[in-house]
């Protein structure tokens, strides 16, 4: 591979390309003004008056962190390369007669040039689905990318999908290693606009989440990163209006999974009164209610997912469930936990018995035979979505298809009742009455 390779489908300003490769490069404004308005040709924000250099520039904030675009200068972008046909799938599993009709669905939708939505419960096997058409694409020598808003889940996704490809595969995201050319791209959302014109296939899942939903700089990635005539599809559990709306315009169809791999319904969440959680943390303790609740439940021996909406709070939480249960093996993550993929790891496998988390494990991420609570699940943090994410953490094993999921309140909100109103309207779609 020659250092240019690297450089191939990608965008960049002027001063990150050496000089020996402009001549390779296509270039055009970084910014286009209309009716005195600028707007970033990188990003598709609309640039702030405020936002001007001591040279008379503008400057583009929103996707600063890639380089300054500026009013005067030039986006560089190389090309896209063909890579040599290959056979890259060796996953030797197989697909539900559910699933296949999934996975024939976007074969279709490759071949007539559809971008799609998969609307598809949580533990439906979604990665599993996707499988067949990125492998098509890959041993025609075209590109693929899949992309999550979430880093965690960017993580999970390369995890697995290096034991089931042979082709070389590239993770990107903040903290990331130099990008190397390769024909599958694993990637955060924000990681597309570093591309231009490079995915024969762009695969986004998660696209409920945070921060992709509803970002106008991130959709602008998505449309700006595929090549003219390639295909977009979008994976999701809980679909958001604006992908609804695309459906009802016709600009994306949509492909419907009900039912979860294992073949059984959702696990449905039970509302439990749970009243003085912060009045009892203050003093060092938690409410007697939720220790009994937790005993019960550790009699069990399955391991416990606990879900706390706030980080200092939580941490605090974590320390007074040690002195309750000091013989379980307890840990806390949130967002700014360094170490918590090597947590995640040891809760996965066993080591742990009791994990607290915040919305940072809400998706993605798969542990057998979890049972889960939702600590103050009225809190305004947890919408609909959330809870419909974090529900769908129990039951996935086919060894424990159930499991204990309780949404522990001092207060119903709408978001709690449509989250269960929507895992129950999945499990009357699947065939559960």
């Amino acid at each position: 591979m020659s250092e240019l390779d690297n450089y191939y489908g990608r965008l960049f300003i002027e001063e990150q390309v050496p000089e020996k490769f402009r001549t390779h490069a296509n270039y055009f404004p970084a910014m286009t003004e209309t009716l005195g308005e600028y707007y970033c040709n990188r990003c598709g924000s609309n640039i702030s008056k405020e936002a001007i250099l001591q040279t008379g520039q503008y400057y583009c904030r929103e996707c600063l962190i890639f380089g300054r675009n500026t009013s005067r200068s030039q986006l560089y972008h190389f090309p896209q390369k063909v890579f040599p046909p290959t056979n890259s799938l060796i996953w030797k599993g197989e697909l539900t007669p559910y699933q296949q009709e999934v996975s024939d669905g976007l074969l279709s939708g490759l071949s007539l040039k559809e971008n799609l939505l998969v609307h598809a419960v949580t533990g439906a096997g979604k990665t599993e689905m996707i499988y067949q058409v990125t492998a098509k694409v890959i041993d025609d020598g075209g590109c693929v990318c899949l992309a999550s808003p979430r880093i965690d889940v960017c993580i999970e996704l390369y995890k697995r999908l290096t034991h089931d490809f042979s082709c070389p595969i590239t993770l990107m995201h903040g903290g990331s290693d130099p990008y190397q050319r390769a024909p599958l791209i694993i990637a955060t959302t924000h990681q597309l606009l570093k591309f231009r014109h490079a995915f024969d296939l762009l695969i986004v899942d998660e696209v409920d989440a945070f921060p992709f939903v509803d970002n106008n700089t991130l959709y602008y990635a998505v449309e700006n990163c595929v090549k003219e005539d390639g295909v977009k599809i979008f994976l999701t559990a809980t679909s958001t209006d604006e992908l609804d709306k695309k459906v009802k315009r016709g600009e994306l169809k949509k492909l419907h999974l009900a039912r979860r791999f294992h073949a059984n319904p959702l696990v449905i969440p039970k509302m439990v009164w749970l009243g003085r959680v912060p009045k009892e943390m203050k003093k060092g303790k938690l409410p007697v209610k939720l220790v009994n609740l937790i005993k019960k439940q550790r009699l069990t021996n399955f391991p416990l997912l606990l879900f706390f909406p706030d980080i200092e709070q939580g941490k605090i939480f974590t320390k007074i469930l040690h002195s309750y249960f000091p013989e379980e093996k307890i840990d806390f993550v949130s967002s700014q936990t360094t170490n918590r993929l090597q947590i995640v790891d040891a809760f996965r496998n066993n080591q742990l018995t009791i994990l607290v988390s915040t919305t940072i494990l809400e998706r993605g991420v798969t542990f057998p035979c979890v049972d889960v609570f939702v600590v103050s699940a009225n809190h305004r943090l947890y919408s609909k979505s959330a809870l419909v994410q974090i529900s769908g953490r129990v039951g996935r094993a086919k060894e424990r298809p159930t499991g204990e999921l309780l949404f522990l309140h001092d207060g119903k909100t709408k978001a709690m009742a449509r989250a269960i109103r929507e895992i129950k309207e999945m499990n009357t779609k699947g065939g559960f009455s």
